[in-house]
């Protein structure tokens, strides 16, 4: 028996040595790697369609990529294993110069993008805030909208973006609608949760808790967190932000100025190590900047109503952010999104006081320009007829515009000094503005631009409207037509993507959740208004 044994390992010690001494596979090379990508069917129909298409392969990543060219323009792209000699991938169209266009698994999302998470998170949103006794209220319908990027979502993870496009945009046309009738209204219905309280604000505890334990356990870090560890660098060495980026993301500079300074503590604690790897400090940001969300949200409602009221303003609030599949999404991928919405949150927080409420906007503004919009309006705020908060109009106004100058200012100061305001501009709305992006439908039908200037011109038009109609504005209806704006400029881009929806979303849902009730003034049952309080905040 021991001999058998022995003879056993002996042979298969033979033909374990036999194995690693056999050859490995041959390494196809260059001109091969060509005939193999010419024989792909996209490669075959593009070449019938351009007969002069001329290839070029080059070794990346350990695969040989085979690109054609017409005219100094890619048309198509072949992916050839060097090992057995097949083509792995090809693709034509937008595909070939976006890789995020081709619908590569965990890309964005990771794991939430996985029928089992998105589903039930959709479902728990659901629950959470419908009104389940008057289903047909258009409250209600807001929500299945809120959803309805869903479907674009499907689409655009298969690689199909001649569909995911167009369906991004009734969702946001629809929302602007109703943003719009909010806000110039005053009026409307608004969310009613059947869930007590105590549920909405355990179940949001609890998703809190699934979403960073995602987070950490399965989450990958896109470009956007990669720019804000890089520009962090840059910062806690002294070195320039701008026109300073590393050469394999030297487009990452493209944000403003507190993107970057906000990454900075995340930064100090996980140094950047030089290169595109886990990026601690990315998940780190991201996770702080969803609780900031959260918890000014919590905040925000109990500032808004009293007692009981507020406490079930507060906990409807942070379930609606931590229920939310978009807002998951944003940490999920360890975005900066969720800056721009705790900022904007931290803004109607700070409504009553014009000086931090202009240098909030200020930060969110120097973050990621899309705040801009709002300025006229928070600019010239007053709150309804006997409510108090704001000031003498001409004061509030000058102390709003001061304390946004004063922010702006400081956090200029490093771009103006190191490169240059002219560089600074060039590398963020310069860039911004003449992005060309088949994410969106003026990048994929061209000869539509006529009507893209057409809605920036109505974006320019009612930020300069809301600053002045309607005269007062109850909370909710700034929250209402904040949105609206940041809406009408996502309508405008040249690139949208499903992260850019926590921009509005926080917004949107304070408009919706403050809905009329009797409750929406605190201080009656205790006391008459008083006149105009320094931090006093009243809706409704």
């Amino acid at each position: 028996m021991r001999l058998r044994a022995a003879a056993g390992a002996l042979l298969a010690a033979a033909l374990a040595s036999l194995a690693l001494a056999a050859p490995a596979p041959a390494v196809i090379g260059e001109e091969a790697a060509i005939r193999a990508a010419d024989r792909d069917p996209k490669v075959v129909q593009t070449r019938r369609e351009h007969p002069g298409l001329a290839p070029s392969a080059a070794m990346v990543d350990g695969r040989w990529e085979v690109a054609y060219f017409a005219g100094g323009e890619q048309l198509a792209l072949a992916i050839v294993d060097p090992r057995s000699g097949e083509v792995a991938e090809s693709w034509t169209g937008y595909q070939v110069a976006w890789k995020m266009a081709r619908g590569y698994e965990g890309a964005f999302g990771r794991a939430l993008n996985a029928p089992w998470v998105f589903l039930p998170l959709c479902a728990i949103f659901l629950c959470g805030l419908l009104d389940w006794r008057r289903p047909l209220r258009v409250a209600n319908l807001d929500l299945v909208a809120l959803l309805a990027f869903g479907a674009s979502h499907l689409f655009f993870n298969r690689g199909e973006i001649g569909v995911s496009v167009p369906l991004q945009y009734p969702p946001l046309l629809y929302l602007l609608g109703r943003c719009l009738w909010i806000g110039l209204r005053g009026r409307g219905p608004g969310l009613r949760p059947v869930w007590p309280a105590s549920w909405l604000l355990v179940a949001a505890l609890f998703l809190l808790g699934f979403r960073v334990g995602l987070n950490v356990a399965d989450a990958g870090v896109i470009d956007v967190g990669y720019a804000g560890v890089v520009g962090a660098d840059r910062i806690a060495h002294g070195e320039a932000i701008y026109d300073n980026f590393p050469s394999d993301f030297t487009n990452g500079d493209t944000y403003g100025p507190v993107n970057y300074l906000a990454y900075v503590p995340f930064e100090l604690v996980w140094p950047w190590s030089g290169t595109w790897d886990d990026l601690p400090a990315a998940h780190g940001a991201a996770v702080a900047f969803d609780l900031a969300a959260f918890l000014l949200l919590v905040l925000l409602g109990t500032r808004l109503r009293p007692g009981a009221a507020g406490r079930r303003l507060a906990a409807a609030l942070g379930f609606g952010w931590a229920a939310y599949p978009y807002t998951a999404y944003v940490l999920e991928s360890n975005a900066n999104d969720a800056l721009v919405a705790a900022l904007l949150v931290a803004v109607l927080v700070l409504l009553a006081r014009p000086a931090a409420r202009g240098a909030t906007l200020a930060l969110a503004t120097w973050a990621k320009f899309a705040p801009a919009p709002l300025g006229p309006m928070l600019l010239t705020w007053r709150p309804p007829e006997g409510e108090g908060g704001g000031g003498p109009p001409r004061r509030a106004a000058l102390a709003f515009a001061a304390g946004f100058a004063l922010v702006s200012l400081v956090v200029l100061a490093w771009p103006a000094l190191d490169p240059g305001l002219a560089t600074f501009y060039e590398r963020t709305v310069g860039t911004q503005a003449g992005r060309d992006s088949p994410f969106s439908v003026w990048g994929q039908v061209p000869s539509l631009e006529w009507l893209r200037v057409a809605l920036l011109g109505a974006l320019a038009a009612l930020s300069l409207l809301f600053a002045a109609r309607p005269r007062r504005k109850s909370v909710r209806q700034v929250a209402a037509l904040g949105a609206a704006l940041i809406v009408l400029l996502q309508l405008t881009l040249q690139h949208w993507f499903y992260l850019y929806v926590a921009w509005f979303y926080p917004l949107l849902l304070v408009a919706l959740l403050l809905g009329p009730a009797p409750e929406a003034r605190p201080g009656r049952a205790e006391r008459a208004p008083a006149p105009a309080q320094a931090g006093s905040i009243t809706c409704s």
